[in-house]
């Protein structure tokens, strides 16, 4: 069980592994209804049969020092995509500005393993990303902004995305130390949010992160 593995598909047969073969072990992560009854959850093999609490922690030991924020003023259903995606990449944490309550169906239950954090306002959200010394980095296609593909992401930053259809409120744009696009060919305007989310986040995994240290 010390080999990572890749993080089970959906698919037609059962995912994930029985109830543990033979003797239990002692190590104190292990969860004893796990090792009991199965393991099904949406985990990589390596965090097989561990506590919630055991990953979040080992997690958090190796954490990447960007955040992801996003704008929920008419609650956007993309916020579980982008939650699930931070996960993925390790973000340090997710911040949720203006509704707290948002649709928790696309985080496929990855929320769980993810820092989560609301702000009300945008104001209250800029507070806490000054206080924290984390650079504001805006995601829109506005006139002015920077190609993502040409751009610098700060190592220590929150990447902060609009909502579906209107995009970044003008608060949140005046708030940022740097606004970048992502560079588009077709006819459509925008790219979905959750979308855009996952390509900007792997950028700075591209720029910052260390491979070698991923499943």
């Amino acid at each position: 069980m010390t080999e990572a593995g890749p993080t089970e598909w959906v698919a037609e047969h059962e995912v994930g592994v029985g109830p543990w073969p033979g003797e239990w072990p002692s190590d104190e992560r292990y969860d004893p209804e796990l090792l009991a009854e199965g393991d099904r959850r949406n985990v990589v093999d390596a965090y097989r049969y561990w506590r919630r609490e055991a990953i979040v922690s080992d997690v958090d030991s190796r954490r990447h020092p960007f955040h992801v924020a996003i704008e929920n003023f008419q609650h956007d259903h993309n916020i579980g995509t982008v939650v699930r995606t931070a996960n993925a990449f390790a973000a340090a944490a997710v911040h949720i500005v203006g509704r707290r309550r948002w649709n928790r169906r696309g985080a496929m239950v990855t929320d769980r393993y993810q820092h989560l954090h609301h702000h009300p306002t945008v104001a209250e959200f800029t507070a806490y990303a000054a206080e924290s010394g984390l650079a504001v980095v805006a995601v829109d296609n506005t006139p002015g902004a920077v190609r993502l593909e040409t751009a610098e992401l700060p190592r220590e930053c929150v990447l902060l995305f609009g909502q579906e259809g209107p995009g970044l409120s003008a608060e949140a744009q005046e708030a940022a130390s740097l606004v970048v696009s992502i560079a588009q060919f077709g006819t459509t305007r925008s790219i979905n949010a959750g979308v855009a989310a996952g390509i900007v986040m792997h950028t700075w995994i591209r720029q910052h992160a260390d491979l070698g240290q991923a499943w």
